[in-house]
């Protein structure tokens, strides 16, 4: 049975608390003197994070070394961050509203994330705002969704999101790698439906009330899945790329959470 334990949820929060508030400032000022530190600290700040709070994370393929690679991936909750923020060596494309959230927009802020306005009519400067950054050289984690999934399938792509791929960044294609994150057990038990709804985050749930809660869990295994790397050249036109990437990603996503890829 799966249980849920306050006491395990205060201290998970205390310790990550504790850990975090120390190195923010640390993450600014190396952010403000565009240090190589600002790329690496969160991705190691990032796995510890994620033993903090009681991920057991299992990668299976191999991660694009092209720079930049525009990871795209399907979007579960904000333990995400976690989860692809110990994997991927990127920066987040988040939504314009996360800026302004309470501690967690300045965390978002710090690991240098690309702020956009989702509406369609916003589209050229979503593409924009990205290329920006991949020109720098950085890469960046978009979740074509749009939005949060209920963690067992996942929303159809949004094709304006692939605008950004159909340039080319350095006169080469932007190489864009699909990538599933699938949260597989709680405590060696299958997620499934019935507990699915602790930790994906979507709808109208509550976020405090939700962190809560996921805090409280036992152990989780994450599953993320590293696909072929691929370009705007082998796709037709930016719908076919954002199906094809979806199916991906969709399938990583199914083929985990039925057991059906081996830990690694």
């Amino acid at each position: 049975m799966i249980r849920h334990s306050p006491l395990r949820a205060f201290g998970r929060l205390l310790v990550y608390v504790l850990y975090t508030l120390p190195l923010m400032p640390v993450q600014a000022l190396a952010v403000l003197l565009r240090r190589p530190l600002a790329v690496s600290l969160p991705l190691s700040y990032h796995r510890r994070c994620a033993g903090i709070l009681g991920f057991d994370l299992r990668t299976h393929g191999t991660l694009s070394k092209a720079r930049p690679t525009l990871f795209v991936c399907n979007h579960v909750t904000y333990l995400d961050i976690v989860t692809l923020g110990a994997t991927l060596p990127a920066s987040f494309v988040a939504k314009s509203e996360v800026s302004g959230w309470p501690f967690f927009g300045q965390l978002a802020k710090l690991q240098r994330s690309v702020f956009v306005d989702r509406r369609p009519r916003s589209t050229a400067g979503q593409r924009d705002a990205m290329q920006i950054r991949l020109e720098s050289g950085d890469n960046l984690i978009l979740f074509p969704e749009g939005t949060s999934s209920d963690g067992i399938r996942v929303l159809p792509f949004k094709s304006a999101l692939f605008s950004v791929a159909e340039r080319k960044v350095g006169g080469k294609p932007l190489v864009v790698q699909p990538v599933s994150i699938a949260y597989s057990a709680i405590d060696g038990l299958p997620t499934g439906r019935a507990h699915m709804p602790r930790i994906a985050w979507y709808g109208d749930m509550g976020m405090a009330g939700h962190i809560w809660t996921a805090l409280g869990l036992g152990r989780i295994s994450v599953d993320v899945i590293l696909h072929e790397p691929t370009s705007y050249a082998e796709f037709a036109n930016r719908r076919e790329m954002a199906h094809i990437c979806h199916g991906k990603v969709a399938g990583g996503v199914e083929r985990a959470l039925a057991g059906r890829i081996a830990s690694g």
